[in-house]
């Protein structure tokens, strides 16, 4: 290895090990409450003391950090990353800092920033697997940039609304970094490569302290960084491996995007309530709700969820890791996800009636 890549992981180790912990404690001291999740009876809330929210903080100094070594030893600058997790990272982190915002409000800010980044950007999704979107992709360059909008939109989302059991977007951020980090390394983009690697040190730092026992959050902030993170580095990895079912993509977002797709329209035609708004009934709630009824202990309920749930996607994502360049069989396999989706909603809905 690389003298200058083993100092740089040295001081991202360093680094993440002082925030951590020489941070909480510093804050503790002499700024009580401030960045401190003490809202306790929110519907994502399923912590019982209050604990601080610095986690997304720690990723987006780290990123910086390893923006810089690119930029002085390598002369590349991701500008893509630094300019959409900057400024999404930034939108959630207002509130942590319980400047409250408007839900309208701030949905109106993610849909001007991600239309000025990706026009400035020039980030648009090459292919997509179905003849007709690629049709309107190739020949409408507004209907190019709603696509990716609301690609954008659907999986940053989809990373704030599981954020809040320990370990369970941490988890799931991992699993998904690791396959477009392999990905990106089997075909060769390095540079691409070790980016990604150096984000999963810096991640796998946060959840030492995050899990199983929780003594940090990712904060707001920090789910939007992950989110637009994995957009991010998804769209990249698939513009540089084209060979690459769109197919295999979507199964690795799966989760984040139909997460906030089927609460979308679950909240909108069958509850006839705002889908903007927060509730209890999502997938990893429910599942908590029925670990609850079994065993008693909030805690331990807590970080099974994620167990659970990053243990069952990881397994149903291993068929498609190994066929990913098969088209055909993306395309099948994605259905059979929706299908086992609905199908354990309704199961665990039906338990915890």
């Amino acid at each position: 290895m690389d003298l200058n890549n083993l100092i740089l992981i040295l001081i991202l180790i360093g680094f993440n090990v002082l925030f951590y912990k020489q941070l909480l404690l510093y804050l503790n001291k002499y700024y009580p409450g401030l960045l401190i999740d003490n809202q306790l009876r929110k519907p994502q809330a399923f912590h019982t003391s209050p604990t601080a929210i610095l986690g997304g903080a720690g990723i987006f100094f780290s990123l910086l950090i390893i923006q810089f070594y690119f930029l002085t030893f390598k002369y590349i600058f991701f500008f893509e990353y630094l300019s959409f997790c900057t400024l999404f990272f930034f939108l959630g982190f207002v509130d942590d800092l319980k400047i409250n915002f408007n839900p309208k409000i701030r949905l109106s800010l993610m849909i001007i920033f991600l239309t000025l980044l990706i026009k400035y950007n020039n980030f648009y999704i090459d292919k997509t697997g179905i003849a007709v979107l690629n049709n309107l992709i190739e020949n409408s360059k507004v209907f190019s940039l709603i696509f990716v909008s609301l690609c954008f939109l659907f999986v940053v989302n989809g990373a704030n609304l599981i954020d809040g059991y320990n370990g369970l977007l941490g988890f799931h951020s991992l699993i998904i970094i690791i396959n477009l980090f392999l990905i990106n390394y089997l075909n060769n983009n390095n540079d691409l490569a070790f980016f990604l690697f150096l984000a999963l040190l810096s991640l796998a730092m946060f959840l030492i302290f995050n899990f199983p026992k929780a003594k940090v959050f990712l904060g707001d902030g920090g789910a939007y960084l992950l989110g637009t993170f994995i957009a991010v580095s998804t769209i990249k990895t698939s513009i540089t491996n084209p060979e690459i079912s769109p197919f295999f993509f979507c199964i690795l977002l799966f989760y984040l995007f139909f997460e906030v797709f089927f609460s979308f329209f679950r909240k909108l035609i069958k509850e006839k309530s705002s889908p903007i708004y927060p509730d209890k009934k999502h997938l990893h709630m429910l599942l908590y709700k029925y670990l609850l009824k079994k065993n008693k202990s909030k805690t331990e309920s807590n970080y099974y969820v994620s167990i659970i749930v990053n243990l069952s996607y990881f397994t149903l994502t291993i068929p498609a890791i190994f066929m990913m360049n098969n088209g055909t069989f993306c395309k099948y396999y994605s259905i059979i996800f929706f299908i086992i989706y609905f199908i354990t909603y309704k199961m665990i809905y039906e338990k915890t009636k």
